[in-house]
Formats: C-alpha cells, sequence, structure tokens
C-alpha cells in the first residue's frame, strides 16, 4: 500500500482546509487510514484515524474542529480542518494505522 498526501497550504487562524490521501493498493477497503502529523524535532502523533468500517477517532486536541473520512470508490481518505489554531502548524501524514513506510507529508501552516 502506498499512500500521498496533499492539499497543505498557509492559511489564517479560524480557517479551513481540506488535505487529501491517495492510497494505492488492492487492499485499502480493509486498511485502517490514519493521518499523523509532525512538530519540529518531535515524534509524529496521530491526529485521527478511520477503520475499514468508517468509525472516526480522534485526538482530543481536535474534535470538533477535525473530521476525517473516506471515499472507498476514490481510493482516498480526507481530513477537513476547521477552525484552524496556529498550534496545528505542522507536516501532515496520511498512512495506515499501524504505519507502514512514510511517504512524503503536507505542510500546514496557520498564521495567527
Amino acid at each position: 500500500v502506498q499512500l500521498q498526501a496533499s492539499g497543505g497550504g498557509l492559511v489564517q487562524a479560524e480557517g479551513s482546509l481540506r488535505l487529501s490521501c491517495k492510497v494505492s493498493g488492492s487492499s485499502f477497503r480493509i486498511e485502517n487510514v490514519a493521518w499523523y502529523r509532525q512538530y519540529p524535532g518531535k515524534r509524529r502523533e496521530s491526529v485521527a484515524f478511520i477503520t475499514s468500517g468508517g468509525t472516526a477517532h480522534y485526538l482530543d486536541s481536535v474534535k470538533g474542529r477535525f473530521t476525517i473520512s473516506r471515499d472507498n470508490a476514490k481510493n482516498t481518505v480526507y481530513l477537513q480542518m476547521h477552525s484552524l489554531r496556529p498550534e496545528d502548524t505542522a507536516v501532515y501524514y496520511c498512512n495506515t494505522m499501524p504505519p507502514q513506510s512514510w511517504g512524503q507529508g503536507t505542510l500546514v501552516t496557520v498564521s495567527s
């Protein structure tokens, strides 16, 4: 399975962004997929993941602001982010949960 994240950018505080994760591989439908983020010098943390059955789980600090969803027909997982804060600034990655090899992330920068 290979995963490619996209959709990052620069946004003002309280703004919104939608990240996309295109997944290749025939096993997509049975995979749990997560969005992770990494601050400089820190380990990656999972901010949200969605099970193969569509159940979503969130890091407490993003609950109510971020929504993860999946479109199995398009082999894509999304992360809709609202009410963004400067502390959401990070490189965001998508991967299976548990993670396999890491692809390139997408940078989200939230200005105050």
